[in-house]
């Protein structure tokens, strides 16, 4: 399967679960929880208050080497959004690309999808931990604050 037709299929639309693919085509869903909402409409709120410019995106699909994955909430400037807003999944990825942790999570899936999302075209990572504390890397390791968004508060507060 592919993303494609997982947008397509009439069974999975309106689902109350994240869809993600993995490498082999098998979808992955795991359920959202309100503070899960909260933390991306905070997120998204910051980032478009504090950059004048680009696009940010909840539930943005991207592909990957190992399958579509969907980043909780992305920043993508202008010209990167010109290239991919008809595309049906990202074929780079938008320069921000943060995920929300939940009980699910693990740290090797987030290791996995920082690396994909860099390998992808991504400039900076960002996780949510669910107390509202933000990690930031780039490809060189952590950051002690975001160099694209400086004045992003390193703890979201609900």
């Amino acid at each position: 399967m592919n993303w494609q037709e997982v947008c397509d299929h009439p069974q999975l639309k309106n689902l109350p679960f994240k869809i993600e693919l993995n490498e082999y085509g098998k979808i992955i869903m795991s359920p959202a929880k309100v503070y899960h909402s909260a933390f991306q409409g905070e997120i998204a709120h910051l980032l478009h208050s504090l950059l004048n410019t680009g696009k940010t995106l909840p539930e943005c699909a991207i592909a990957t080497s190992k399958g579509t994955k969907v980043a909780d909430v992305v920043w993508v400037s202008q010209e990167r959004f010109d290239v991919i807003k008809h595309e049906v999944e990202c074929s780079i990825a938008p320069e921000i690309c943060i995920e929300i942790l939940s009980s699910s999570n693990s740290t090797l899936e987030m290791q996995e999808k920082k690396a994909l999302y860099f390998a992808a075209g991504a400039q900076e990572f960002w996780v949510c931990h669910e107390s509202g504390e933000l990690d930031f890397y780039d490809q060189t390791g952590r950051l002690p604050q975001s160099h694209s968004v400086p004045l992003f508060p390193a703890k979201i507060h609900l």
